[in-house]
């Protein structure tokens, strides 16, 4: 029901929102809507997502 993803390093905010925004649409055409995300102090992206189904 729900998987998580790693988006790798990636220092600078506009390359991070760009990133996210890439695996976020990727996983919505899966089945898959982001439910939640968090950055971390290493420069990673850690992200939730929930299958659509289920919402």
């Amino acid at each position: 029901m729900y998987k998580t993803v790693v988006i790798e390093y990636a220092p600078k905010a506009d390359n991070m929102a760009e990133k996210i925004e890439e695996k976020a649409n990727a996983m919505l055409q899966n089945g898959y809507e982001l439910v939640t995300m968090s950055i971390t102090g290493t420069a990673k992206a850690i992200l939730v997502f929930k299958n659509s189904d289920k919402l």
